[in-house]
């Protein structure tokens, strides 16, 4: 078993204690996550893989961060110490430690992936995306973009939604995931089109800096 398998296999036990901890139940779980309750079931019996749909709401809810569901060790070391978590061909990067409010990330998709078949999600939350290398496809909805280095998205995640690489290129972009209501702000210019127009999500040029 290499140390993938193992950090993924120890995800369960540590859904189950922190649900214990908040004398929260099963259902109640469900509510504020929109993830049924026999997966949930699953994911803390070991039955079902964590994936990153199903831990980012589960972590909001909980109050931790991301690396904290996968255990990753303590540090007042100011410095991020990395700590990549893999799945569905997609790597991602937590930036931020601190337990709630927005919280920061960086995704890579290899090369080769773009392939995959989509499959979209829905969790509470908002989320934004910009990307920094590659083409990236975000589907939202009944939309379908194709996001290049420099362009953001924002969106409500309760909208079903996607993204994967648009081409045989790799893609690295950044996540910023908060909350619902909470939104990363940004000077922007809307792109033309309906999804400018779209409730719930918005396209933008943008830099950082």
């Amino acid at each position: 078993m290499d140390d993938l398998d193992q950090t993924l296999d120890g995800v369960g036990p540590r859904l189950r204690a922190l649900r214990q901890q908040r004398n929260t139940t099963l259902a109640e779980l469900s509510t504020a996550t929109g993830i049924s309750v026999s997966t949930l079931s699953r994911l803390e019996s070991g039955t079902r893989r964590p994936t990153l749909e199903l831990l980012l709401p589960l972590a909001r809810a909980h109050g931790v961060t991301l690396d904290e569901l996968v255990d990753a060790p303590p540090t007042g070391d100011p410095r991020i110490h990395l700590r990549p978590v893999t799945r569905h061909g997609m790597t991602m990067l937590p930036l931020t430690r601190r337990a709630g409010g927005i919280q920061a990330y960086k995704l890579v998709i290899p090369a080769g992936s773009h392939r995959r078949q989509p499959d979209l999600q829905t969790h509470e939350g908002y989320e934004w995306l910009y990307v920094l290398n590659g083409r990236l496809r975000v589907i939202l909805g009944d939309h379908d973009l194709v996001l290049s280095p420099g362009e953001a998205a924002e969106f409500d995640t309760r909208v079903p939604h996607w993204f994967g690489a648009a081409d045989a290129e790799p893609v690295e972009f950044l996540s910023l995931f908060g909350r619902q209501g909470e939104r990363a702000h940004l000077r922007a210019r809307p792109a033309s089109g309906d999804i400018a127009r779209s409730p719930g999500a918005a396209r933008a040029d943008a830099s950082i800096g």
